[in-house]
């Protein structure tokens, strides 16, 4: 899961979410999580037509089976209300994460850099069901810049 670079780093708390994201900041000074970058390629036309299909069927099955927080809360992601303001995985979904793997190769495969992290509390949380949290990380310690462990590959 962590591609041919990968490395993994434990720590010593009990792990409780999961985020995929850009291993390093964008022009913006933030770390885009993984369907970000795909969706970001596919714009760009980099995707071959296999990854097309792959892309459109995985944002498909997520739209169908994860809530965009968005529609629950339209101003989850406002960055003047909550800056830094990002969705993790809760590590009980696990069919979630397992589907993240496909979105991992594809960024492998264009040399995207990409980190997992994991984390018992990556700030505060502002959004919370059955698969996800969305939370606006704790202060100075902006977990999204510096993961406490995490995977890296690309």
């Amino acid at each position: 899961m962590t591609g041919p670079s990968g490395r993994r780093v434990t720590s010593a708390s009990a792990l409780s979410y999961v985020r995929f994201q850009a291993a390093q900041p964008n022009r913006h000074g933030r770390h885009p999580g993984v369907f970000g970058l795909v969706n970001g390629l596919w714009t760009a036309g980099h995707l071959s037509a296999g990854e097309v299909r792959f892309r459109r069927g995985g944002n498909d099955w997520f739209s169908e089976n994860l809530t965009n927080p968005s529609d629950v809360d339209p101003g989850v992601y406002d960055r003047a209300r909550h800056p830094g303001a990002a969705s993790w995985f809760k590590a009980s979904a696990v069919s979630m994460i397992e589907r993240v793997e496909g979105y991992l190769a594809i960024l492998d495969a264009h040399g995207v850099e990409w980190e997992r992290l994991d984390c018992a509390a990556p700030g505060t949380i502002i959004y919370d069901d059955a698969e996800q949290v969305v939370v606006v990380p704790f202060g100075d310690n902006h977990l999204l810049r510096e993961p406490i462990s995490g995977y890296r590959a690309g």
